[in-house]
Parts: C-alpha cells; structure tokens; sequence
C-alpha cells in the first residue's frame, strides 16, 4: 500500500473506492441530479430577491412582489424535497457499498491461515471490519456527494456574481485565496492526525479485547490496577490524538469566519460608495444579494474543509481496509478432488515444518495410519502434537515431505471435502452465543431427532436434558454458561453427528471432572469403533488400548508400538508413564 499519510488527498485510494459505484449506477445519477439541482435552486434564491429590491420594492408593484415572493417559495419547497431526495439516496449508496466490502473483507478474512490470526490482533481486525468501514460509509454519504453539491454551488455563485456585479465579485473573490491555501493547510494536518486516530482506536479496541477476555487471569493475578494504568496510557493517547484534531479544528474555523466577516464588511462598504456615488450601476437588490452569495460561497468552503476530512477519513479507513484485502495469506486450495468418503489411511513422510523461519516444530516426521485404527501421539508439551493435527487439516502449509489421506497427498483434495470428512475435537473447546442444539450442528441439515439419538447413543444426553431448555439452553459467549467438562461433552458429540471419516482428540480430557471424562471414555470407546482416530493424550492411563502409540520430543518421533511393547522397551515412553503413574499414585 502507499504510504499516503503526507499528502491531502489519495489518488489511489479514491478511485478504488469509487470502482464500487459501479453496481450502484442509478443511485449515483438520481444522487449527481439532485446535487445539481440543488445548486440550481441555490442560485436562484439571490437571483430573485435581487429582483424583488430593485424592481418591484422600487417601484411598489403589489402584483410582482406576491408572484415574485410565491416563486422564491416554491423555489424553497423545491429544495427542501431535493435536498431530502440527495441526502436519502447519497446515504443509502453509502451503506450499500459498505455492505459489499464488509462481504468481501469477511469472506477474504475466512479463507485466512491461521498464521496470519496468529500474528493479528482481534481488535484491530475487528476496528477494520466494524469501524472503518463505517468511516467509508461516511466517505460517500457525507464526504464525497456532499463535497460535490457544494463545489456546484460555489461555481454558479461566482459565475452569477460575476454576472450581476463583476466589481463587487472580484472584492468578493479576494479572500477566497487566502481561505483555500488555509483550507489546504487545514487539510494536511487533518490527514495525518486522522491517521494517528485510527491507529490509537485499533490499540484500543485490541487492549480492550484482550483484557475482557482475559479479565479472570486480571483477577486471579491481581492486575486490575496494573491493567487499569496501561489502560489508561492507551486511552490518553487517544484523547490526545483526537485533541490535536479538535485544535486544528478551533484554528481553522474562527480565521475562516474572521475572513468571511472581512469579505461582508468590505462588500456593505464599496457597495454603499457605489450606491452614493452618481452614475453608478450598483443597486441596493446586489448589496443584499452578494451578502447572501457570499455567505452561499464561503460556508460551503468552510463545510467543504470539515467534509473534505470526512473524505480523508474515509480514505484512511480504505486505505486499512484494502491493506487486509490486499493481504495474500491463502492455503494453495487448487485441490479439485473431491470424495463423499475417506477410508481413513493416512501418511505423513518425513514432512518437516515451522510457524517461524528457521524454527523447525517438526523435523523429518514419518508415520502410517492404518484404515480404522486408534493411534495415540503423546510427549512433553511442545513436541508437536498439535501441530501435526493442525497440517492434516490443512491450516498451514508444510516446509517440506507429504501428508496422504489415502494414498492421495491432501493438496489434491478440495479443502472443504477434506475438512467435512475430519472431525476435531480440541482443548480448549469454542462454543458461540447461542443454543446447544445450534452449537452442535453448525448449521448443518441434522435434525434434533438425530442430534438426540446421537447423544444417546454416546451416553450424554441425561446430562443435555438436565439443564434449562435441555437443547434450547443458550451457552452464551464462548460457552461461559458451562463448566470445562460440559463443553468438551458438547464438542464431542459435535464431532460425532458430522459422522467424520477421520477422528482426532486433542487433549480432550486434560482439564476436565472425572465424571464428564468417564463419558467421554465411553463415547471414545464407541466412536472409534472401526473408524480412523488420532488421539493426542497427556494422561497416558486413556490411551492404553489404542493399536500404535507415537511418542514424540522435540520435533521428532523417538517411539512407535503399542502400549505394552513400549513399556517392555524401557525408553521414553516407559520412562514418561512411569512418572505419571507415580505422580497419580502420590
């Protein structure tokens, strides 16, 4: 993106933003019309009440005063229904288009690696699809077609004026240079201070995220007046930011309303010597007609560099938005293969791989998956279990070496058969603001018949039945109406209505009761019956019955066999149940 931050006004950005007018035509001509009518209507206001002074005031026409009053009245009426026909469909443009970048950022965020959320804060995504599109909004209804109609207004005026006085015009138009370069110098200033608010906001948004969904950590460590100052640093240099904006503000308005004032006084009194003076073509009717087209030409500057800001936000927000637009962080998803089923054999050979250059999490593994065995992976925390999940699934790209899921790499398949055919079930379980039957099945066409039978049949419906609303019962954010337990029961029988080819557990009884663990034993039990499960396991008691154990450190695979043939070997698998059983034991 262009670093724009030292110029007034952004080429680039504008007209990109302004390529989404096209689907928006008709509102953007009926928006064009009624500004030009708006001028227009303007224009004619001073026209008529100079004609009313001059003429029918002069020589006390009755008749041409009430036909002249009644025009200047419907003239009135006609830019009062304008000005709502400008205003409405400017607007309603306005939030069209923002509607159809919200669409294209959210969708183009969804197709994200995770890599890139690793390294983004949720705030400031969540500033640049709220906030700054809302600033773009404004771009067009507030900014742009504003901007336009005064521009409009402000030429006719100089051309009438011109017109009916040229040298009270050019008495007129001699402040207008001196406000334009104020009004320019205004503008730089507006622009990098904008962007100074935008950033601050972002900060914000970020800390305060964070620190609401953190807030029990805030608690429990006692940070809330540790927080409370850092909180309080951000948001005074946000004030600040916007303080150094509302002072560019007091400046610039008083000097501008200092030169307007200037230009009227001058006006009443080169006008009055005109009037005085014999000979002279100046009338009353144009004194009282350029004070009004003057305030018609200077108040439009003066809200022009008010909405030319408005504009200048709008471009900053795009300029952040087209940033992330811009951003190329895609899983390579030219797979086109694409089955109903896996038999569930999967691969891995010698796939080396890292979040971070040069840091390698996993260096040369191999291993083989058979068609509906349990396969355990355990070792310390950081070995690579996890990762290893993650790559099946495809939410980063490997270093190097291949993953099969039937003998075919997962490349050649398309994403989305490959992941509605693995189910997961994580640690830390995300459940959304919303009912347990919802949270379950996603949105997929499974009836709640089916989604009870399933509970049933994996042993957890009692406990489902037993709260408020039983499958109706709104978890509320991120599932905090239910223990650690509850939500791990619920994503397992998510995982185990999708019917899955492939199923992987990671950790998924770590931080849970004993009680709800029995269930999930007993689910686990029955769910990997003649299917394809990977289980990645910190108690070493829950994965004795599985057909291969991978004992993993530091990246590699040290260990492969059976729980009993891994004991007898006396390694690193012996060694590690051997501490864990005394640690249970004590």
């Amino acid at each position: 993106m262009s670093n724009s931050s030292g110029k007034a006004f952004d080429v680039k950005i504008f007209n990109r933003l302004m390529g989404y007018i096209k689907e928006y035509r008709l509102q953007f001509v009926i928006a064009t019309i009624a500004a030009i009518l708006l001028t227009l209507f303007a224009v004619a206001r001073p026209v008529l009440v100079k004609k009313i002074i001059d003429t029918f005031l002069a020589n006390k026409d009755k008749v041409g005063l009430l036909n002249y009053s009644l025009l200047i009245f419907g003239v009135l009426i006609g830019g009062v229904i304008t000005r709502f026909v400008f205003i409405y469909t400017a607007n309603k443009l306005g939030f069209s288009i923002i509607k159809d970048i919200r669409m294209e950022l959210y969708k183009h965020m969804m197709n994200f690696k995770m890599s890139y959320f690793d390294n983004s804060s949720v705030g400031q995504l969540v500033t640049r699809a709220i906030t700054d599109i809302e600033r773009i909004a404004n771009f067009f209804g507030q900014g742009l077609f504003m901007i336009i109609s005064d521009l409009l207004t402000m030429i006719a005026v100089i051309v009438v004026m011109l017109t009916m006085n040229w040298r009270l015009a050019l008495i007129t138009l001699g402040v207008l240079p001196i406000i334009i370069y104020a009004t320019k110098l205004f503008q730089i200033a507006m622009k990098k201070s904008f962007k100074e608010i935008r950033l601050q906001a972002a900060n914000l948004n970020g800390f305060v995220q964070e620190r609401v969904t953190g807030m029990k950590i805030v608690q429990l460590f006692n940070r809330e007046k540790i927080e409370y100052q850092n909180f309080e640093e951000i948001n005074n240099k946000h004030k600040k930011a916007w303080v150094k904006t509302v002072m560019y503000y007091s400046i610039f308005f008083p000097v501008a309303e200092i030169l307007t004032s200037i230009a009227v006084g001058l006006l009443v009194w080169y006008g009055g010597l005109q009037i005085i003076a014999k000979n002279s073509t100046t009338e009353v009717g144009d004194i009282i007609a350029f004070i009004m087209m003057s305030q018609m030409l200077f108040r439009p500057l003066r809200q022009i560099a008010d909405k030319f800001n408005t504009l200048q936000m709008g471009i900053v927000a795009g300029e952040r938005v087209f940033e992330i637009l811009d951003t190329e962080s895609y899983i390579d998803a030219k797979g086109t293969k694409s089955v109903s089923k896996f038999e569930g054999r999967i691969a891995f050979d010698d796939v080396r791989f890292s979040y971070k250059t040069n840091e390698e999490v996993l260096k040369g593994v191999s291993f083989e998956v058979q068609k509906g065995a349990t396969v355990a992976i355990v070792g310390a925390t950081g070995t690579g279990k996890s990762t290893i999940i993650n790559l099946i699934n495809r939410f980063y790209e490997i270093d190097s070496g291949n993953i099969l899921v039937d003998d075919v790499n997962v490349k050649d398949y398309d994403l989305k058969t490959l992941r509605e055919n693995i189910a997961v079930v994580l640690q830390d379980v995300f459940l959304f603001s919303d009912t347990i039957y919802k949270n379950i099945v996603l949105n997929k066409d499974i009836s709640l018949t089916e989604v009870k039978e399933a509970a049933k049949q994996i042993g957890i419906h009692e406990f489902i039945m037993s709260l408020p609303n039983d499958y109706n019962y709104n978890v509320k954010e991120r599932g905090v109406m239910l223990s650690s337990g509850q939500r791990q029961l619920i994503a397992f029988l998510r995982a185990y209505v999708s019917n899955p080819s492939i199923l992987i557990l990671d950790e998924a009884t770590s931080s849970i009761d004993s009680y709800s663990e029995q269930l999930i034993q007993e689910a686990t039990e029955k769910i990997t019956q003649n299917q394809t499960s990977i289980i990645i396991a910190h108690r070493l008691a829950t994965i004795q019955k599985a057909d291969k154990i991978i004992v993993m450190d530091k990246g590699l695979i040290v260990e492969q066999g059976s729980h009993k043939q891994l004991l007898n070997k006396g390694g690193y698998y012996s060694n590690l149940y051997e501490m864990q059983f005394k640690k249970e034991v004590s």
